[in-house]
């Protein structure tokens, strides 16, 4: 009776009537603006059109929600409005919290996934939890891209049917057409948390699986202004260190730092920005990595703001392809470390041309320099050109430049949609490289395709990579060289009947690969189940062969994982994981081993406001043959959040490596008005067991402070 009557509801809250499925959503224009209050009592509306006719598409596609959805859209010539009515039986039930930015995805929530430009290409995402709490994204090249923040606006509330949430999206914030009227496509998500459920308006057609940019509903703008944006960010940071030298804590560094960074709308299309000393931001340390025993670097994410803007563009395809791809991104701005300035140009260019351009001058570490004062000079170009529906052609070109040495890159890549459900991917990259080791001219290439198939029954795909030993890139991210493979995956996915189980995937995959070097080959192959219980809760088992070539040696590395995940009411969510595998200890005589890896995430929310959030990571190496243990190493990190408002937070962190025997302590009040516009102030501390004796610092039980330090930021942005 009860989802009768919100059924009901939603369609007397029809004011303005449904929306045919073949037809375009065309937006209420209006003259008085809604209040972005989490309430629904503005006139505009009971005169906004709305759409409804929510469908599952996970765990299984094409089902009734238990709940109805009604979305309002209106506009005005300068922002975009949304609100959302999304009912519920059981309010008490709801899962939301009371927290920073991007930190909600265990929450219910909503999301309006924008198409600006309609071209199929890339999609901005907006999620709102129920109190009004934001989360944003880009998605483009099949990767979506969290780290962004965009300026908007939106408020929640609960209430006995339900909960509504208001959003309203300046058009400064976006890019998008300069035609009249603009073109745009949507795509309106919610997920409901205790049920694990996710649904959309329109509904996701199951042949054509998770391709979202082909399945969005267009809409349509009349009258909106086409902007010519400016914005100034000034920035000011402060950081105050001392370090436990020869006995004593002695000053360590006093770094006043001002920055500026600009931004310029060309058109509503394409923007300029650049930037003076851009701060690194980094308002929380890096969580501890297990940085032992390592053949690769330990990947870090980007977190400046200048260079994670428009970020997605530089996506590439046929790279992230699976857990063993050895090419992370060929656009790695980290690699970019102390910047004196930079200049971008991102957006498009006409209907089908999308341009981003970047360049940064980095002062480059003493170790490294030939001349005084040296600056390395990072020039990167990235183009993509649509095609029909998702598929593309796009083309790069990196570069590092320093002195008389250099780092050069460029390359092809694309996309080509083949039916609904099946896309082939590509790259052809070329790099030439000269550094100080022998100071010659060294080039390289990767190669690279992949067919891919996803809907509802079955995933399937195949392709194969080859990149030459000589293969370089100074601003990318990759494992691995000198190696050539192909591969094979087959996911079948089954739908029991059982009101326990949602759904079952089985997943066939192998990997055989020629390490170029050595002249030897490796393989990898597994198979694993996925199982999704009703609720929240899933777990992932895998079977694995593998080996691996190192120094001419073939080494296994196969074995047992197992994952589970789950969520306990509205205020618990844990997750661990446990591997038990072949490995090996990379040295310059590597020898079999065996590791144990566990990583334990929990999370408890006592309250909406207060977050309890607990890590655990432990790796050990056990000798193949003796048994002995090698080492173990073990990260304990511990974080407290109280979060007043949406905007206020208080935030201790302490983490402990055993390994190491390092205590770092964290304490972080910080102030997001809308970002850019904020204030930090923080305080750490490293402690480490030791103590200073007879002239030299030795191991003690005892810990000593050896590092403290004090940051502050504030930054405002003006736009115009």
């Amino acid at each position: 009776m009860k989802r009768r009557i919100s059924i009901i509801l939603a369609f007397a809250c029809l004011h303005a009537g449904l929306i045919a499925q073949d037809e375009p959503l065309l937006p209420f224009k209006t003259d008085n603006p809604p209040e972005i209050d989490g309430f629904l009592y503005d006139s505009v509306w009971s005169t906004a059109p709305s759409v409804t006719g929510f469908k599952s598409f996970i765990p299984d596609f094409g089902k009734d929600l238990d709940f109805a959805t009604v979305v309002y859209m209106a506009y005005d010539e300068e922002n975009l409005y949304f609100a959302y009515r999304c009912f519920d039986d059981e309010p008490e039930k709801i899962k939301a919290s009371v927290n920073s930015r991007d930190n909600i995805l265990n929450d219910d929530w909503v999301c309006i996934n924008l198409d600006s430009f309609h071209d199929q290409q890339s999609l901005y995402a907006f999620y709102i939890n129920p109190h009004g709490i934001q989360m944003d994204s880009r998605f483009a090249g099949g990767l979506e891209d969290p780290s962004v923040d965009f300026v908007w606006y939106s408020a929640g509330t609960i209430d006995d049917q339900g909960y509504i949430v208001e959003v309203q999206i300046p058009l400064k914030s976006i890019r998008f057409s300069n035609s009249e009227p603009v073109e745009m496509a949507v795509f309106f998500e919610r997920k409901i948390s205790r049920q694990a459920i996710h649904g959309s308006y329109p509904p996701m057609d199951a042949e054509k699986g998770y391709a979202f940019l082909t399945q969005m509903k267009p809409m349509i703008y009349y009258d909106v202004k086409h902007y010519s944006l400016f914005e100034v960010l000034p920035a000011f940071t402060y950081l105050y260190r001392n370090r436990h030298t020869e006995g004593e804590m002695l000053k360590d560094e006093r770094s006043p730092k001002f920055s500026l960074t600009t931004k310029y709308g060309i058109t509503s299309q394409l923007i300029l920005d650049g930037t003076l000393n851009p701060d690194f931001s980094q308002v929380e340390a890096d969580a501890g990595q297990v940085d032992i025993n390592l053949r690769y670097r330990v990947f870090y994410p980007e977190k400046r703001p200048f260079f994670l803007e428009g970020h997605d563009n530089f996506n590439f395809a046929a790279t992230q392809a699976d857990e063993h791809d050895p090419v992370n991104t060929l656009v790695h701005t980290r690699s970019i470390v102390n910047p004196y300035a930079g200049v971008k140009l991102t957006g498009k260019i006409g209907d089908r041309l999308t341009l981003a351009a970047l360049y940064a001058a980095d002062r480059v570490q003493s170790d490294y320099d030939s001349v005084d004062n040296a600056m390395a000079h990072f020039p990167i170009v990235r183009m993509k050109y649509s095609l029909s529906d998702d598929s593309f052609l796009g083309a790069i070109y990196t570069g590092m430049e320093l002195d008389n040495l250099f780092n050069r890159l460029g390359g092809l890549d694309g996309l080509l949609r083949v039916s609904k459900a099946s896309a082939i991917q590509y790259n052809a990259v070329f790099s030439s490289n000269k550094d100080r080791q022998g100071g010659e001219i060294q080039n390289g290439y990767m190669l690279a395709a992949e067919y891919g198939h996803d809907s509802r029954n079955i995933s399937y795909s195949f392709g194969g990579k080859s990149i030459s030993t000589g293969f370089i890139t100074s601003t990318g991210f990759i494992n691995r060289t000198g190696i050539n493979y192909f591969k094979g995956l087959l996911k079948p996915k089954f739908y029991p009947e059982k009101e326990f189980i949602q759904r079952i995937d089985l997943e066939l995959f192998t990997r055989q690969a020629y390490d170029i070097e050595y002249e030897l080959w490796e393989t990898v192959d597994h198979i694993a189940s996925w199982i999704y219980f009703s609720g929240s809760t899933y777990i992932k088992l895998k079977a694995e062969y593998a080996t691996e070539i190192f120094r001419a040696e073939r080494f296994k590395t196969g074995g047992f994982h197992s994952l589970v995940s789950t969520q306990i009411g509205k205020r618990i969510n844990l997750a661990g994981l446990y591997q038990h595998l072949g490995a090996i200890f990379y040295s310059a005589e590597p020898y079999q081993g065996v590791t144990n890896n566990f990583v334990f995430m929990g999370e408890y929310k006592p309250s909406e406001k207060l977050h309890l959030d607990l890590t655990f990571r432990y790796s050990d190496f056990n000798d193949g043959i003796t048994g002995d243990q090698v080492y173990d190493y073990s990260i304990l990190r511990g974080k407290i959040t109280y979060q007043m408002n949406k905007y206020f937070f208080l935030r201790v962190i302490g983490e402990y490596n055993s390994y190491r025997e390092e205590l770092l302590t964290d304490f972080l009040a910080s102030f997001t008005y809308i970002p850019g516009t904020v204030v930090y102030l923080g305080y750490g501390s490293l402690y480490e067991r030791t103590k200073w004796e007879d002239g030299r610092y030795i191991r003690d039980e005892r810990f000593l402070e050896t590092t403290r330090g004090f940051f502050f930021k504030c930054s405002y942005l003006f736009r115009f």
